[in-house]
């Protein structure tokens, strides 16, 4: 009796291990970026002719379209990740685009700096060891914390 209980244990261990149950992952929904109001981007000290800038309730993530790139950029962790433009969706003014598509590896961003410029924080770094410089002047509430 005790063989085949242990048996049929072996065999459950055996099917599960066998035939794996797709783990299901919740499939994050787009999530609505609005425009970030008064903000100034430039790009090696100039206007990029083409630019948006939008937010979303969390505190620090921006979504930022120079020409056809996307960028996101993680202002707390001082991160920034190259998004497929594909994935980003027009929705009247804003975009639509899912946090669970945001690639493994950002890219490197040397000269990062960030500092309170009166009404807008600053941040600036460079794309990638010698490339270009971007900077954001993203606006502050009037407590002087990020308004997006």
């Amino acid at each position: 009796m005790k063989f085949l209980g242990l048996a049929f244990i072996v065999g459950i261990v055996f099917a599960a291990w066998a035939c794996p149950v797709q783990a299901q992952q919740p499939s994050e929904k787009k999530i609505t970026w609005k425009s970030v109001e008064f903000a100034i981007v430039k790009f090696n000290d100039e206007a990029p002719k083409s630019w948006s800038m939008y937010h979303t309730e969390k505190k620090g993530l921006l979504l930022v379209r120079i020409w056809k790139r996307y960028l996101l950029v993680n202002v707390k962790d001082q991160e920034v990740y190259e998004i497929d433009p594909q994935t980003v969706k027009p929705a009247g003014g804003n975009v639509e685009w899912s946090l669970s598509e945001k690639p493994s590896e950002p890219l490197e961003t040397p000269d990062w700096k960030a500092r309170d410029v009166g009404p807008m924080e600053q941040v600036s770094f460079r794309l990638g060891k010698n490339g270009y410089v971007l900077q954001l002047q993203i606006p502050l509430k009037a407590n002087g914390q990020p308004a997006y």
